[in-house]
This record gives C-alpha cells, sequence and structure tokens, in this order.
C-alpha cells in the first residue's frame, strides 16, 4: 500500500494506479476530456492537470503513477489557472463543441463574455477565430484505439501545427476500417459518428 495526500487528507491505495484512478476511488473530482478506460492514458487533453508539492510544474493526474508520500493538491488557484487556460486554448480551436463549452462552464471560463478570461484566451477566441475551427480537440484517443484495440490502423494524424487533423492514411477510404464504431465510442467531443466512419 502507498500513502499519499490529496487535499490535504492521507489515505491508503494499491501500487499502480496513478493519480486520477487514486482521486476517483475517494470521489475526488478532477475534471478530463480525454480519459477512457479503455486506453492507458498519456495526458493528452491536460485538462486533468494537479499539483505535486515540491513539482516546478503542474503534471496529468490521468499517466502520473503514485508514489510515496505524493503530496497533491487538485483544487489550488495554480490548478485552477492552469486548466482555465487550457480550457480557453481548446475553445479556440472548438468553439462550438458542446463538451467543451460545458466543461468550460465547469471550470469557471465564461464562453459568451471576454471579460472573465485572461488577454490570451480573449485573443483567442474574439480575435482570432481560426480557420481549422472544428470538435476535434487531437486528443488521439480514436487513432489509439484502432491501433491499439481492434489493431485496424484505420486513422492517423495528418499534417503538423494547427493544421493537423486526423484522417484516413493518404485520406482516403481505408480498406482496414471494419465499421466497428470504436473511434465515434471513445471521441470525448462527438467528433467522430458511427454514420461517417462505416
Amino acid at each position: 500500500m502507498i500513502n499519499l495526500t490529496i487535499d490535504e487528507k492521507e489515505y491508503e491505495f494499491e501500487d499502480g494506479m496513478t493519480i486520477y484512478e487514486a482521486a476517483k476511488s475517494r470521489d475526488i473530482p478532477i475534471p478530463t476530456l480525454c480519459h477512457n478506460d479503455m486506453i492507458k492514458p498519456y495526458g493528452a487533453c491536460r485538462i486533468c492537470l494537479v499539483e505535486e508539492k515540491g513539482k516546478p510544474t503542474l503534471i496529468p493526474s490521468c499517466s502520473t503513477p503514485i508514489s510515496p508520500n505524493m503530496i497533491i493538491s487538485t483544487n489550488s488557484d495554480r490548478v485552477k489557472r492552469g486548466r482555465k487556460f487550457v480550457i480557453e486554448l481548446l475553445l479556440s480551436r472548438c468553439p462550438e463543441s458542446e463538451e467543451i463549452k460545458n466543461l468550460a462552464k465547469d471550470l469557471g471560463v465564461d464562453t459568451e463574455n471576454a471579460e472573465s478570461l485572461d488577454l490570451v484566451g480573449t485573443y483567442l477566441l474574439k480575435e482570432a477565430k481560426p480557420a481549422f475551427e472544428t470538435k476535434c480537440v487531437l486528443c488521439g484517443l480514436c487513432v489509439r484505439v484502432c491501433a491499439e484495440i481492434t489493431e485496424r490502423h484505420a486513422l492517423g494524424f495528418s499534417k503538423r501545427g494547427i493544421i493537423r487533423k486526423i484522417k484516413t492514411p493518404f485520406e482516403k477510404y481505408a480498406t482496414t476500417c471494419i465499421g466497428c464504431g470504436s473511434c465515434a465510442y471513445v471521441c470525448p467531443t462527438n467528433t467522430i459518428t458511427i454514420e461517417e466512419v462505416s
């Protein structure tokens, strides 16, 4: 067993858990967009950030294993600022995603009034409406479930930077796709639908 302090309370957990799993087992809420129990997490969305005492940066709780005597804060001012910044960036990419809007509201981001946003978020949301607006947050869950669970490799990442997308190989119909719908099932923003892939 491992002793761990979360939000100033001490707990005992089994070895091999992540911070996110440990917190969830004690009903301590940590928001996340890209966590799915089917796939090993790798901290793609960065909304599940927490603060570990003595560490200079915030860490993703979904992919960080617990270790003895960790002191974790899930709701400090620093954590709230970090999550707010991340959700503002996601909103700038996916302003029409209801899932992200709802998560933003839960995190205290007013998606209607720029006054509640910091300068970066205000600029991204109000001034720089990108040409790549989409509901996809590039978490990669669909790509990973297609490769790791179904082993079909019908999806992958295409291009780089702000024009990066998730596409089929060579952006043509993937003959390896079996229409199982796993990609649609794991998509946190409902960007992929079974009708589109089958």
